[in-house]
């Protein structure tokens, strides 16, 4: 169904507003809003980190103690400590991985609520300010961009702690190759950071063809059988390889960047772990230091590697992060064409009329009323009829509903009274009563009158389970009349005060149409009906018939009067 006509202004209410200033203020946002699992991630991820760091240095202290040949408990009470040691980090590991996902978890689903919260403010104002692509990339790839950023961030932190943990401990054994420690680790990490604003550039590029393939690749399959019907399956699938083939290259692009930046990861590092050890070697053949502080150094400067790895790879994250986290923003910032009024006025009880002065459309309350228009104007048309839009600088006149102008109607009045359904409507997938009977009070006979005023109880009726059956997205098994009919019983069994119907029996034949207009006409006697179509059936059973040209030159016949309205 095409849509209750305006969308909820807040939902869920327990979500705040997200900060789509820039991707930085969005990502800190996500922090703000809950810290918990994101604190605990990194207290978990330090706790798993600092032992692996300090296991080195009590291997060294125990080699010395037991080389010194002293006290002969001293090396098992060593050996003891890092047991304890790594039973830390075990456990410690072990609530990192649930805390991370924790962190994870928050990022995708508030990401996926705040999205989904946008799509519906905007309603069918998304239609003409977004590519269905960029919504679906957003909701799928950036979403878990934004959300690996934050599974890395617990162990980011404990790295960091555990680095500067190990440089204090070698500083204190050698102040040399502390400070060789100090001096080289940063520069590693440093040495990375040319590399990621290429890496960011090409992310950026292959999310953009991403979003462009995800378009056509959904025109394509929305359009399938009328592709099929005039021989254009084949132009229309050089032009998604064509296409595909740039989102492929594009990818390789940001592949062999991030490839690059995997291998600083582990050279730039690696370097510094030769020459500490090197230099360590030295100081032992000197008798600077001892054998077992010659192992600790070894095993710290090994150890460095994995806060620099980590590093690397949370700053390729955070740079994907940042990508995503732009588009989400720029989906974000998009804003709706009607503003819910600030103290809307009630609608009056029992049917509405619809009056538009601009277009000379009118509609009067109980009525049926047929409007005849060009094409190409009935989208517009149906829009303007059902969707608040604020007064035009031209001093175009709102559309009048029982009296009161549409875009002073609160959204959930207009939401509960009127309701259009096009044909750009569409079945999602669930079985067939899911998909009809949406509102919970609707009850089996309900369903049944309304399938029966729309000429689809022999659609039901055919299907394996009846209403039971379980329809794939879209009802791509039905064919083009089946969903039509569908589609209109989900709009009667609605039950709107003010049904604005587009084209209803487009698809399908005159016996069939016979019928749906004739219980259609019954079914909604009393209540408001406005009909675009230029079909001769339907035109027969109007109360009033509107026409309107391509310069909206209007005219209309009121049949009750029997003359010009």
């Amino acid at each position: 169904m095409t849509n209750r006509l305006f969308v909820a202004s807040v939902a869920p209410a327990a979500l705040p507003e997200a900060d789509a200033r820039g991707p930085w203020a969005y990502l800190w946002w996500l922090v703000r809003i809950r810290p918990g699992p994101l604190l605990l991630s990194a207290a978990l991820g330090t706790l798993w980190m600092v032992p692996l760091a300090l296991v080195p240095l009590v291997i060294g202290r125990a080699i010395d103690a037991a080389g010194q040949g002293g006290d002969a408990a001293g090396p098992y009470l060593w050996a003891l400590l890092a047991l304890v040691l790594g039973i830390v980090q075990a456990l410690a590991g072990a609530g990192l991985i649930q805390a991370a996902v924790g962190a994870e978890a928050h990022a995708l689903s508030h990401t996926h609520r705040v999205l989904m919260r946008h799509v519906v403010r905007l309603g069918a104002t998304l239609r003409g300010k977004a590519r269905t692509g960029d919504v679906a990339a957003s909701a799928a790839a950036d979403v878990d961009s934004i959300g690996n950023a934050f599974e890395v961030v617990g162990r980011t932190i404990g790295a960091v702690v555990a680095a500067v943990l190990v440089a204090v401990a070698l500083t204190a054994t050698s102040p040399v190759l502390g400070l060789a420690v100090l001096i080289g680790v940063p520069a590693a990490v440093l040495g990375i950071g040319p590399l990621l604003r290429p890496l960011q550039e090409r992310d950026e590029a292959q999310r953009e063809q991403m979003g462009i393939a995800t378009s056509q690749a959904g025109d394509i399959v929305a359009g399938l059988r009328i592709l099929r019907g005039i021989g254009g399956e084949a132009g229309f699938a050089e032009r998604f390889r064509r296409t595909s083939q740039e989102v492929r290259r594009a990818g390789e692009s940001a592949g062999r960047m991030e490839a690059w930046l995997q291998a600083a990861g582990v050279f730039l590092p690696g370097l510094v772990t030769v020459g500490i050890v090197w230099f360590g070697a030295r100081l032992a053949l000197r008798g600077t230091i001892t054998a077992g502080e010659l192992v600790a150094f070894y095993g710290a400067s090994a150890f460095l590697t994995l806060p620099v790895s980590t590093a690397t790879e949370a700053a390729e994250t955070l740079s994907l992060a940042k990508v995503a986290a732009s588009r989400v923003c720029a989906l974000l910032r998009l804003t709706p064409e009607t503003i819910p009024p600030a103290h809307p006025e009630p609608l009056p009880p029992g049917p509405l009329s619809l009056a538009d002065a601009h277009t000379g459309i009118t509609a009067d309350a109980g009525r049926l009323t047929v409007v005849v228009a060009p094409a190409e104007r009935v989208g517009d048309l149906a829009d303007r009829l059902t969707r608040p839009g604020a007064r035009g600088a031209d001093g175009t006149p709102p559309v009048l509903l029982g009296g009161v102008p549409l875009d002073r109607v609160g959204p959930a009045a207009l939401r509960a009274r009127t309701l259009r359904s096009g044909l750009a409507d569409t079945l999602f997938s669930g079985t067939v009563r899911e998909e009809l009977t949406a509102e919970s009070d609707r009850s089996p006979r309900d369903l049944e009158r309304a399938l029966f005023t729309a000429d689809a109880v022999d659609v039901v009726d055919a299907l394996p389970a009846g209403p039971d059956t379980r329809l794939d997205e879209g009802g791509r098994a039905l064919s083009g009349g089946q969903r039509q009919r569908l589609v209109l019983a989900r709009a009667l069994l609605a039950s709107p005060d003010v049904l604005v119907l587009e084209d209803p029996t487009s698809s399908v034949d005159a016996h069939t149409e016979a019928r749906v207009v004739e219980r259609v006409a019954a079914a909604r006697a009393g209540r408001t009906t406005v009909v675009f179509s230029d079909s001769p059936l339907w035109r027969g059973a109007a109360d009033r018939e509107v026409r309107l040209g391509p310069a909206r030159v209007p005219g209309s016949t009121d049949r009750s009067a029997g003359g010009p309205s």
